[in-house]
C-alpha cells in the first residue's frame, strides 16, 4: 500500500447537494426554503437565541454562580509538598524558585494535605488551621505576613434609612 494509491471506499464521497438548478433537479424554484418569509429570503436571517422579539431563554433564566477573577492568584500548597522542599525558611520566593506554585502567583497557602516530618519556618505564607498545627507540631513556626502585605477588610456598608 502506497499513500499516493490510497482512495475513499467505493459510495463513500458523494456529489454536493446543488439546489436551485432547475425543476428536473427536484430542487428547482423555491430550493428547499419554502415559501416567502424570513428564511427564504438572501440574507435574513437573525443572531443565535432570538426568539422573535420574546425575551429569549438566556436572558429569563438566573444567573447563578461566580468564578473569582482572582482565584489563580493564590495558590495551594500541600504539606506534602513542604516536606520535599530543600530550603528550611519557606516565603513566596521560595515556593516560586523550587517550582511548588506558578510564577506569577501573588499569593500562597498551606493547605493540611499530606505529612510533615520536618521544621519549616514560613514566613509570608498563609496556612490553614489544620496546616498550622501540623508544622507547629513538626517542631516549626508559623509567621504571618507583614500587615501591609494583608488585605484590608472592607468597612460594612450602612443600612440605608
Amino acid at each position: 500500500m502506497r499513500l499516493n494509491t490510497l482512495k475513499p471506499a467505493p459510495g463513500a464521497k458523494r456529489a454536493r447537494h446543488r439546489v436551485g438548478r432547475g425543476v428536473g433537479s427536484g430542487w428547482g424554484k423555491t430550493a428547499g426554503r419554502g415559501h416567502k418569509g424570513q428564511h427564504a429570503r438572501a440574507g435574513g436571517y437573525h443572531k443565535v437565541g432570538f426568539e422573535g422579539g420574546q425575551m429569549p431563554l438566556h436572558r429569563r433564566l438566573p444567573k447563578r454562580g461566580f468564578t473569582s477573577p482572582t482565584r489563580d492568584a493564590v495558590a495551594e500548597v500541600r504539606l506534602s509538598d513542604l516536606e520535599r522542599m530543600k530550603a528550611e525558611v519557606v516565603d513566596l520566593a521560595t515556593l516560586k524558585a523550587e517550582g511548588v506554585v506558578p510564577r506569577h502567583a501573588l499569593a500562597a497557602k498551606v493547605i493540611a494535605s499530606g505529612a510533615l516530618a520536618r521544621k519549616v519556618v514560613l514566613k509570608g505564607v498563609g496556612a490553614t488551621r489544620g496546616a498550622r498545627a501540623a508544622i507547629e507540631a513538626a517542631g516549626g513556626a508559623v509567621e504571618p505576613p507583614p500587615a501591609a502585605a494583608r488585605p484590608a477588610k472592607l468597612p460594612k456598608k450602612k443600612p440605608k434609612d
